[in-house]
Parts: structure tokens; C-alpha cells; sequence
């Protein structure tokens, strides 16, 4: 019987080509889509640039003959330092540059599908070419999402997205005509502005709303890193706007191969000493992303809340971000760790010790937290985060840090009493509790694996138009 229901898998594979955006909160989550569409028997090729290939974790051997990476280096593109090839690598203010190097990358992709000709391509927001060229090869596409269905959902239909209408911050603080329910899912003006006049100068390329329209428009199929237990209007509404099938992929909850490595060992050895040390649920785990740095006056007032909180706190920076206030590490010696630079994430928030994250809240870094049940503290920086913010508060789930609604400033007395709220007030509890209980949404595989399913089954019945 087992012998048989392996020859049927075998014969109804595929072949899945990937190409994530060149960044690692979008490559990390399709390598865990690939991980479990090989297991299933399905043979993936997924396409990136060199850099980025290695910055991935190693394959399980099990795994390792059924995905091939296939590697393109990336052109050379103005504003860009030399060997950039991510948006960790790049400021802020040179990502459109980025998105413009990545375009460069349509030709050899185009030749590597029409070489390999593979049954499905699975493709990112970025890559608003790429399903017009999938369509001449008669190869199957799918737009894999990293966003939620409620921020799909505020972004509205393909056809607004690729004419790029709201023009003004206002647009963008207001719940949108085609939305039909109640929602307080919004910008703050702040989110919206604060980096626009950054990024002017540097307007090369297509807009990513454009961009997104695109990628939605022309695609076979929308699959969302989400489900309907936890946003069961949003996915409803989202079939409504887009006209297509849409399925959930689960939240690809992280496993504990994705971030074994010999690299982090030592790192992680330090780390796991410090964090030994603290009781059961008592730290605070802070970490704002790889993309955007908050301005220096604002670290600074972070640090003195973190400081005023009492909360024993670890705080990963960024390697070009500095901390310049004295005496503040030989003040929080014992309750509080600074470390600079890259840190195993996966692993500290599965530690016992950690029981609240406070985020930047991409969508990464939710699913992650939320995973092993801590509670949020969101302090939401760029992109759709403001969005996710607003989304798991209307749940009851995190504390926001308040801020001034124009200009995103903040003091270090909002950072103290969000913190405190989140982690130890009675006025908490409930949403400490509300985080516990979602960890058995988030971090639940044997549910992401019955969506798969669901999403595989859709992909053999389509199959590709060779």
C-alpha cells in the first residue's frame, strides 16, 4: 500500500521553479514553501543571487537532491555598494535601485524557464514581468504573498494598484470604499510619510504598487502566508477583489533546521548563557528588522525606556547602527544584552526565558514570535507594518508603544509603560494570554501541512500548458 502511494507521488510531481524578492524575510519563507513541496515528492529549482544562496541554511540531506538552487549573479546597478545583493545590504533609500538591479535579472531568468521548462513558477511582489513571460512559455504561475489578506486586502484590486490613485499620505489613513465591513485597519500618517521624502530621490524603476498590481493581475493563483481561522473576513474579501483562486499557505512557521549552522554556534553559545541565567517568561526580546534604522534620538529613547522598564531585555542593533549614550550597558549589566550584528532570532524567541517581543511587526517577524507564543510590543517602522500592527491589536494580541500621530516620535516613557503593560502589569494579562494561545495557530506545522496539501492539489490539477 505505502509502496503504492509512493509511485503515485511520484508520478503526479512537479516541477516548481521559485524566485523570491532579494530579501531574507521573503527568501527564508519560500525556502520553507520549497522544504515542503520536496517533501512531497516535488522537485523545486530555486533562483537567487549568489550571496543570497549562501546566506540560506543547508539543506536537510534528505532534501538536498530534491532542491537545486540556481544561482544569477546580480548586475551591477547605480547607487548600489559592491556586493549588495539584498535589502539588508542596501539603505533604505537605495531599495528602488535594488528593485531596478533585480529587473536586470529577467533575462537569464527567462532562459533558465525556457531551458528547464518547469510546470509551475512561484514568483514574489518584485517581479511584475515575470507572469507575462510564464505565460509564453505555457508555465503555470503563482504569486506567493508575504503579506497578510488584510493588508492584500487595504492595498485593493489589481486594477487600482497598477493605476497607483492614492497619491496623498491622507489616502492612505482612511479605510478604503471597496472594504464593506467595520475596520480600523489603517496607516498612521507618520507610517505613511516618514520615509516618502528618503526615497524621492531615488524614484528609478516601476512603483511598488504597480508592481504588486501586476503580479496580481497575472497571475493563475494567489497563495497567502496566512489562513482564514485567524482572518477569516479578510480571505473573503481578498476572493472578492482578486477574481481568482486564492489559497492559504498556513504561516510556514520556522523548523529547527531552517537555523542550524555550524556559523552561529559561537554566537548562539553566548547568547543561550545569558539568556540560562533569567527566569521562566521574563525577557524581552527586541529586534526592529534588517531594512530601515530608527534615527539616533529615537535609539536613544528606546534604550532609556528599555532602561526605566526594569524588564530584563536582549536587543539586537544593526551593524551600522550605534548606541551612543553613556554608561547605558554598565547600567543595565546582568538585566540587559546589547549585541550588534546578526543574531540566530528563531532560536532566542524559542528560548524559555523570552516571553514578549518587542517588533518592528513585518509579517516575519510575527508569524516567528507569535509561533512560540510571546507577546508583542509593536513599534512599526516601514512598509505594510503599520497594517499589521492595527491587525493584531483589533485581536487583543500586543501592546503598541504611542507615539506622536505626525511625526513617529516617541519618549522613553511610552517605550516603559509598553513594556511594563506587555510583561508584567495585570493590565497585560490578557493580552499575554491572547499570545499564548496563538501559538497554537502560528506555530502549528501539522495544520500549514494540511494547506499545502490543498495548494498541491490545485497545482497538479492545473499542471502547466506545455
Amino acid at each position: 500500500m505505502q509502496r503504492l502511494a509512493r509511485m503515485e507521488e511520484k508520478e503526479g510531481s512537479l516541477h516548481v521553479a521559485m524566485f523570491p524578492w532579494l530579501a531574507m524575510g521573503h527568501l527564508l519563507p519560500f525556502l520553507r514553501l520549497s522544504k515542503l513541496l520536496a517533501q512531497k515528492g516535488h522537485k523545486i529549482s530555486f533562483i537567487s543571487t549568489p550571496r543570497n544562496i549562501e546566506r540560506l541554511p543547508k539543506l536537510p540531506s534528505n532534501l538536498s537532491s530534491s532542491i537545486t538552487f540556481v544561482s544569477f549573479p546580480l548586475p551591477p546597478f547605480p547607487n548600489l555598494p559592491p556586493s549588495s545583493e539584498s535589502s539588508m545590504d542596501v539603505p533604505y533609500i537605495n531599495q528602488q535601485s535594488l528593485k531596478s538591479a533585480f529587473d536586470l535579472l529577467k533575462l537569464p531568468v527567462t532562459e533558465f524557464l525556457r531551458r528547464s521548462s518547469p510546470d509551475w513558477i512561484i514568483y514574489d511582489y518584485a517581479s511584475h514581468w515575470l507572469p507575462s513571460i510564464a505565460m509564453e512559455l505555457g508555465i503555470s504561475k503563482a504569486f506567493f504573498s508575504l503579506f497578510n489578506a488584510s493588508a492584500l486586502c487595504f492595498m485593493g484590486p489589481p486594477s487600482s494598484l497598477i493605476e497607483d490613485f492614492r497619491s496623498t499620505p491622507e489616502d492612505f489613513t482612511v479605510v478604503p470604499l471597496w472594504i464593506p465591513f467595520e475596520s480600523k485597519i489603517v496607516f498612521r500618517y507618520h507610517e505613511v510619510t516618514r520615509y516618502v521624502e528618503k526615497t524621492e530621490e531615488d524614484v528609478t524603476g516601476v512603483s511598488d504598487s504597480v508592481r504588486f498590481g501586476y503580479s496580481i493581475s497575472e497571475s493563475d493563483a494567489v497563495f497567502v502566508r496566512s489562513c482564514p481561522e485567524f482572518e477569516p473576513e479578510w480571505f473573503g474579501l481578498l476572493q472578492d477583489l482578486y477574481q481568482k483562486p486564492i489559497f492559504p499557505t498556513g504561516f510556514l512557521p520556522p523548523v529547527s533546521e531552517d537555523v542550524d549552522g555550524e556559523e552561529e554556534d559561537a554566537t548562539w553559545v553566548c547568547i543561550k548563557e545569558w539568556l540560562d541565567k533569567q527566569r521562566v517568561n521574563s525577557v524581552v526580546y527586541v529586534s526592529l528588522g534588517t531594512e530601515a534604522s530608527l534615527p539616533q534620538e529615537e535609539l536613544v529613547e528606546l534604550a532609556l525606556g528599555l532602561e526605566k522598564s526594569k524588564v530584563p531585555f536582549f536587543w539586537v542593533l544593526r551593524n551600522e547602527e550605534t548606541l551612543i549614550l553613556d554608561g547605558f550597558e554598565e547600567r543595565v549589566k546582568g538585566r540587559g544584552m546589547v549585541q550588534v550584528g546578526w543574531v540566530p532570532q528563531v532560536k532566542i524567541l524559542s528560548h524559555e526565558s523570552v516571553g514578549g517581543f518587542l517588533t518592528h511587526c513585518g509579517w516575519n517577524s510575527v508569524v516567528e514570535g507569535l509561533g512560540f507564543g510571546r507577546v508583542p510590543i509593536f513599534l512599526p517602522v516601514l512598509n505594510e507594518q503599520g497594517l499589521n500592527t492595527r491587525l493584531l491589536e483589533g485581536k487583543g494580541i500586543g501592546v503598541e508603544v504611542p507615539r506622536n500621530e505626525r511625526d513617529g516620535s516617541f519618549d522613553s516613557d511610552s517605550v516603559a509603560d509598553s513594556v511594563r503593560l506587555a510583561m508584567v502589569d495585570g493590565g497585560g494579562e490578557s493580552k499575554r494570554a491572547n499570545a499564548k494561545m496563538m501559538k497554537g495557530l502560528f506555530g502549528n506545522k501539522d495544520e500549514n501541512i494540511r494547506y499545502v496539501d490543498e495548494l498541491v492539489g490545485y497545482m497538479r490539477s492545473k499542471g502547466s500548458s506545455h
